[in-house]
């Protein structure tokens, strides 16, 4: 399949896509705040600046576009058009992930993945169900944590 607009149109509408204050970051910072939970946004201090600092629990939690990050889900899906350009992208931010939480892990922070088919889609996680896992994580869990669609 050939793209319906010019590079230098998808270069432009790509770059509007943000990767702070999303919707999906917005929805869990509201229930989380909801429940108490404070938290700093967006620590440059630490390795990948993760969505959401929680220094009590010495915790983060970063929200992944399930498209970006290359998930394993149905929202996922390969665009047809440049798949080499895309393949090498996605990969390449899987890496980084991967680097990101290793490295967080090495200064003692816990890292808690939530991506985007766990909030929105067909087989989203019920609010209380996403409320539960975190309060578990927080107060009971020493691993890393990802919280995925069913």
């Amino acid at each position: 399949m050939i793209d319906i607009v010019d590079q230098k149109t998808r270069s432009r509408i790509m770059s509007c896509i943000h990767c702070k204050n999303t919707a999906p970051e917005m929805f869990i910072r509201r229930i989380l705040h909801s429940r108490g939970y404070r938290y700093r946004l967006h620590d440059h201090k630490l390795p990948g600046k993760p969505d959401m600092v929680f220094r009590k629990y010495n915790a983060v939690i970063f929200i992944h576009g399930c498209f970006w990050h290359g998930h394993d889900c149905h929202l996922f899906r390969m665009p047809s058009s440049r798949v080499k350009f895309w393949k090498n992208k996605i990969e390449t931010n899987k890496k980084r992930d991967m680097n990101v939480i290793c490295n967080l892990r090495e200064l003692g922070w816990r890292s808690m993945i939530i991506w985007e088919c766990a909030i929105k889609g067909k087989k989203k996680v019920s609010v209380e169900d996403l409320v539960s896992i975190t309060d578990y994580w927080f107060r009971k869990c020493n691993d890393n944590m990802q919280v995925r669609g069913k």
